[in-house]
């Protein structure tokens, strides 16, 4: 599922990094790109005021596209608006600290998270669904193991 997040609401949950930083939403972006080549998905970040607004090509990459407010709009209006037009909001999550914006991601059926919540997945290794939750030792293994602990693999 695609991300849609409040881009300095997250940074202000993230340790390491701060609002006062002149570099937060590039070291944000760069965070994001980890965590979505992980997740095998993309996400939207979009932060208030910044020249140029829009799309930011210098941050953006084929998994983190970074927007920009600009012309007296707001991060939460882009947000909001991106939201009613998203052809298919269930398959959304949004990730805001914003009453409004997480309101109308649950009245649209896109899945709403808090900033905090969305950090603690971040560090939260994912578990991949096609690895064997009971894998198995092979008899080599095992006796490898054996005479590494000094046991004879001939004893049972």
């Amino acid at each position: 599922m695609p991300y849609l997040i409040d881009g300095h609401n997250l940074i202000g949950q993230i340790p390491g990094l701060s609002l006062d930083d002149p570099h937060d939403e590039a070291k944000l972006v760069e965070r994001l790109r980890s965590v979505m080549a992980r997740k095998r998905t993309r996400c939207t970040v979009v932060f208030d005021g910044g020249l140029p607004g829009g799309l930011s090509r210098d941050l953006s990459t084929h998994s983190v596209q970074a927007v920009f407010a600009h012309g007296g709009t707001t991060a939460d209006r882009i947000i909001i608006e991106r939201i009613r037009q998203a052809r298919n909001p269930a398959g959304l999550i949004v990730v805001s600290a914003d009453r409004e914006i997480l309101q109308e991601a649950e009245r649209r059926g896109a899945r709403a998270m808090s900033p905090a919540a969305f950090v603690a997945e971040m560090e939260t290794p994912e578990v991949r669904s096609d690895t064997d939750p009971n894998p198995r030792v092979s008899p080599s293994e095992v006796e490898r193991w054996l005479r590494i602990f000094g046991a004879d693999p001939g004893d049972e």
